[in-house]
C-alpha cells in the first residue's frame, strides 16, 4: 500500500492522468490546470514530505517512482499517462526507465534527462543541511528562477503566491527532495529505450532559465517528438499559463485513450 498522498477531484475511471509536482511545491500546483481539464480523471500526487505525504527519512526518486507505480495499481489501472513538472518530470522519468509498461505516455515539463553537474549537486546538498540546522526561509532565493521575467513583471499575485509557498516549504521535504535529486543519474538512455510510439509530450517556458533549450531537445530527441514551447512562461509553467499546459496535456491524453 503506498504511503503517498493521492488526490482526485472527480472519480477515477479508466485511464488515469498522474500529475507530480515541481520542488519545492506541492500537487495544488497542479489545480489551476486541473480545472481546466473536465472529463479526464486527473490525480495528483503528493512527493513525500509535501502536501498529505509524509516525510521519508531515507533519499532517493527511484523509490518514489515505485510508491507512484503503486498508486497508479491502487487506482484498479494498469497503466497511466504520467506527467511530471521539473522534480516530477525527474520521477516519471525514472518511472519509465524501471517500469516501462505502466506508462501509456509521458509527460516531461520544465525538467532535464540529464543528471546535475557538481556545482549544482553540491548546492542541493548544501541546502539540504542548512534546513537541518534550522535555516528558515532556504526556498525564498529560488523565486526569480522559478518564474518568468514576464509573470515577475506582470502577475504580482502570482510572484506573492510562489513566494509565501517558497517560505512555508516544509523543511523535511526540502531536506530529502534536495539529497534525492542530487543523487539522481541521467536518464537520457532510459528515455531512448522507451516503448517505439509511446505519446510524448516535452514541455518548457520560454523563459525557463533552470532548464535550457538542448535539455528539452535531448528528452524530445529521444521521445521522437518536438519540443513544445510556451511563450512569455519561465519554470512553473502550469502556473504561468495554465490554459496551454491543460490543452497540451489534454492532446496528450486523447493520444492514448485512442
Amino acid at each position: 500500500m503506498t504511503t503517498l498522498a493521492v488526490h482526485a477531484d472527480q472519480p477515477v475511471e479508466g485511464l488515469p492522468l498522474v500529475l507530480l509536482h515541481a520542488f519545492p511545491l506541492d500537487s495544488r500546483m497542479w489545480e489551476p490546470v486541473v480545472e481546466l481539464l473536465p472529463g479526464i480523471p486527473v490525480v495528483r500526487i503528493d512527493a513525500p514530505g509535501f502536501g498529505d505525504t509524509p516525510p521519508r527519512g531515507e533519499p532517493g526518486l527511484e523509490a518514489y517512482a515505485r510508491d507512484v507505480v503503486v498508486a497508479i495499481r491502487e487506482l484498479g489501472a494498469d497503466q497511466a499517462v504520467v506527467a511530471g513538472l521539473s522534480m516530477g518530470g525527474y520521477v516519471a522519468m525514472a518511472i519509465a526507465e524501471a517500469t516501462p509498461g505502466v506508462l501509456a505516455g509521458i509527460g516531461l515539463l520544465s525538467t532535464k534527462a540529464a543528471a546535475d553537474a557538481e556545482p549544482a549537486r553540491a548546492k542541493r546538498y548544501e541546502m539540504a543541511a542548512d534546513v537541518e540546522r534550522g535555516k528558515t526561509d532556504v526556498a525564498l532565493p529560488m523565486l526569480d528562477g522559478l518564474l518568468g521575467q514576464t509573470s515577475r513583471q506582470s502577475r504580482p499575485d502570482l510572484v506573492d503566491s510562489v513566494r509565501e509557498q517558497l517560505r512555508t516549504a516544509p523543511a523535511a521535504g526540502i531536506a530529502w527532495a534536495q539529497r534525492s535529486m542530487a543523487a539522481r543519474p541521467d536518464r537520457l538512455a532510459g528515455l531512448s529505450a522507451s516503448p517505439e510510439g509511446l505519446p510524448a509530450l516535452v514541455l518548457r517556458g520560454a523563459e525557463d532559465t533552470l532548464m535550457s533549450d538542448d535539455d528539452a531537445a535531448a528528452m524530445a530527441d529521444a521521445l521522437g517528438v518536438e519540443v513544445v514551447e510556451i511563450a512569455a512562461a519561465g519554470h512553473l509553467v502550469a502556473l504561468e499559463d495554465p490554459e496551454s499546459v491543460a490543452g497540451a496535456l489534454a492532446a496528450l491524453y486523447r493520444e492514448c485513450a485512442t
